[in-house]
């Protein structure tokens, strides 16, 4: 086998274990509670100087979305309402959980899931519509208290 080849076969075998890495990784939707609200925009770092082009399988993965946690603890969002901002058709990934079971509205989309202690609610969609759309707990709201645990704001792109 020649030397090309060789290089040629490592390069494969790189490609074939980073697309099983991504294809069997959770995509940012794992239930982690180290974070009170939303969490930091991802930032990634590349090694080498301004010259270098980026391989076939960097150039085509779209970014993954940034995951904004939302937590709820007795009754009510821990740390106070979040305010998730994002750009229109962006892809939104909301995961809210809670020690109690709940559910979470999500105003303007029209969007309700069910969450539970252990069972977060995960919402993922499309930004389609600009404006600031309230996410709302509807057991704090029949028990009369303040139903709002967070804000989203889509704002123009």
């Amino acid at each position: 086998m020649s030397r090309n080849q060789r290089i040629g076969l490592i390069v494969a075998a790189v490609v074939v274990a980073v697309l099983a890495f991504v294809i069997a990784s959770p995509g940012g939707d794992d239930e982690s509670d180290n974070a009170a609200q939303t969490t930091p925009a991802r930032q990634t770092e590349t090694g080498g100087d301004a010259t270098s082009t980026p391989t076939e399988t960097e150039a085509a993965a779209p970014p993954k979305p940034d995951v904004a946690r939302i937590r709820i603890r007795g009754g009510e969002a821990a740390g106070g309402p979040g305010e998730i901002k994002v750009k229109k058709g962006d892809t939104v990934v909301i995961v809210v959980s809670a020690d109690a079971p709940d559910d979470i509205h999500l105003h303007g989309y029209d969007i309700e899931k069910k969450v539970a202690p252990g069972q977060p609610a995960r919402f993922r969609f499309k930004a389609n519509f600009e404006g600031e759309f309230e996410i709302e707990s509807h057991v704090a709201e029949d028990a009369g208290r303040e139903p709002l645990v967070g804000t989203l704001i889509v704002e123009p792109r």
